[in-house]
């Protein structure tokens, strides 16, 4: 990248980039390369305590939200200078891999430290601040739901219900924010915009040689927390017409999803991604089989209709089955559109490398999702070899990532000369 500092200025360091990165993957990081760094674990907590030294290290000056959101402001805009965060989140999937969410943290803190280098050498103020976000429990894998930490921070879930929600062993947010210190107190304001970059964790960018994606659209999600329940029975000598098998039940639902989703072809995708069976043993008939479900558009018309048939395909399977339910929660988000001004802005920075930006939705659900309801959000993305994200097999290739931190120290660097009216769209400034 020879000319990027005549470019913008603010030239990043891949070096010092994947130095950070091999820091970070030290907590919960396994020899295959998976990651099992569950939100609020001990593993989470000295990932955090990690970053925060970093900030101390760096210059950047450390918060802490009742929700336990890490921020950490670079102090390069005046009093009155509007707030862009930049960021994404640490915590993983079970087994996971390593980039997902902490590619977007720390390609923060690099692009931050690489504008405000530049800055500093010119003398000059930012028009905007800046800080790094770690936000809490993006994944919803140990805590649901996902998103949780960004939901409270816009308003769209209260704190005090956040603090209640409980793992698999019964132990709440609240305490687990408080056994690896992170029960903060710090309020933060919403900010100006919301910035992060994220591996694609699809194929399209590598399938079509693309190095930079932007997602402009996320789809919407219905996700249902049902429980079938039946009745408890030996699976030897209780007779078959007499069993009342909750796991029967689900198992009707698991392969009526697939044929709902082929229904409606590339538009819905559906999942069981979590089954709880009790009493979980192999020969008793199960009393109670819990199913995480998932349905996902970007159609709300399509995500309306397919909850409608959901719905009528779990009374007919409990029903078959001879079994109640219930459902013990449900949550949605709906679909929409990333900010216009900074897909722009975005595309500007790249075509100043000789890069075509690729237009992606994001299916999957990132905190920039939360944002949007309350600021000008964006995800930018950068290719997974083989399209891999969510297993040990996880990789963005150094150089991407790299090249991914630049576009965004270029974006920055912009909003740091013009401020926020760099979003505006090209037939607005006219």
């Amino acid at each position: 990248m020879p000319d990027t500092l005549q470019r913008s200025g603010a030239l990043i360091d891949p070096a010092r980039l994947d130095a950070m990165m091999t820091a970070v993957s030290a907590f919960g990081g396994g020899e295959d390369g998976s990651m099992m760094r569950l939100t609020l674990s001990a593993e989470d907590g000295r990932a955090r305590d990690w970053l925060g030294a970093w900030f101390a290290g760096n210059g950047f000056a450390g918060k802490i939200d009742p929700i336990g959101n890490q921020f950490g402001f670079a102090g390069m805009g005046g009093s009155n200078a509007p707030v862009v965060l930049v960021g994404s989140h640490l915590d993983s999937q079970p087994n996971g891999g390593r980039f997902d969410g902490a590619l977007g943290v720390v390609s923060a803190c690099e692009a931050i430290r690489a504008v405000r280098e530049a800055l500093e050498r010119r003398g000059v103020l930012s028009a905007c601040e800046f800080a790094v976000v770690n936000w809490t429990n993006e994944e919803g894998a140990r805590f649901q739901p996902s998103l949780l930490g960004s939901s409270v921070f816009t308003g769209a879930a209260e704190l005090d219900w956040a603090l209640e929600r409980r793992d698999g062993s019964g132990i709440s947010v609240g305490e687990a924010l408080s056994s690896i210190g992170y029960a903060g107190t710090d309020h933060v304001a919403v900010p100006g915009a919301y910035v992060e970059l994220h591996i694609e964790g699809g194929p399209f960018l590598e399938r079509e040689n693309t190095r930079f994606g932007i997602f402009t659209r996320f789809w919407g999600a219905t996700k249902y927390r049902l429980a079938f329940l039946g009745r408890q029975a030996h699976t030897g000598p209780t007779p078959m017409a007499e069993r009342l098998d909750a796991l029967l039940a689900g198992a009707h639902v698991v392969t009526g999803l697939k044929a709902l989703a082929g229904a409606y072809g590339l538009d819905l995708h559906t999942s069981v991604g979590r089954l709880e069976v009790f009493p979980n043993s192999p020969n008793t008939v199960p009393s109670e089989a819990v199913l995480f479900i998932e349905l996902r558009s970007g159609s709300a018309t399509v995500l309306a209709e397919a909850e409608e048939r959901l719905n009528a395909m779990i009374e007919a399977a409990a029903k078959e089955a001879g079994v109640g339910f219930e459902i013990r929660s449900v949550d949605r988000r709906i679909a929409g559109p990333m900010d216009a001004g900074l897909v722009g802005l975005a595309e500007r920075s790249a075509a100043g490398h000789g890069v075509v930006s690729r237009h992606l939705d994001t299916i999957g659900g990132h905190d920039a999702v939360s944002l949007a309801a309350v600021c000008p959000s964006i995800v930018l993305a950068v290719p997974s070899v083989g399209g891999v994200i969510h297993h040990p097999t996880e990789l963005t290739r150094p150089e991407d990532q790299a090249f991914g931190t630049q576009v965004l120290a270029d974006m920055l660097m912009t909003l740091a000369t013009d401020g926020l009216a760099a979003l505006q769209s090209r037939d607005e400034a006219a």
